[in-house]
């Protein structure tokens, strides 16, 4: 229980910001397609809904998602930052150490990022 209160903790995105631009750190977006397809996403993320995420990054998975490395550190968002929190445990339990939760689309809106639809 404790983890997923540690995990609620939102990431200062403005110290994110630089890693993701810079391609250091992988942004995800792990919201539904409607979702998505509604409100467009953030610039760069790649978009893994999050009942797909454990099979996408599961370094076992010979079908994971290339962009997913255990050594490459990753920011998870969704609407408001419960389910990216249930991403970094979902991330944590596969052995991937640097996992940041960004919160929601509007936490990245608010911190300057900028939207794709």
């Amino acid at each position: 229980m404790f983890a997923f209160l540690r995990a609620l903790r939102r990431s200062d995105i403005a110290s994110c910001h630089g890693q993701i631009a810079s391609g250091d750190m992988l942004l995800v977006d792990v919201r539904e397609a409607q979702e998505v397809a509604a409100t467009g996403r953030a610039e760069g993320a790649l978009h893994l809904p999050l009942g797909q995420l454990a099979a996408a990054a599961d370094p076992q998975n010979r079908a994971r998602h290339r962009a997913l490395n255990l050594n490459k550190p990753v920011a998870l968002y969704c609407a408001s930052g419960a389910r990216s929190a249930q991403g970094v445990l979902i991330l944590r339990k596969l052995g991937y150490t640097e996992v940041h939760n960004l919160g929601g689309l509007n936490h990245w809106k608010a911190a300057g990022g900028t939207l794709v639809r």
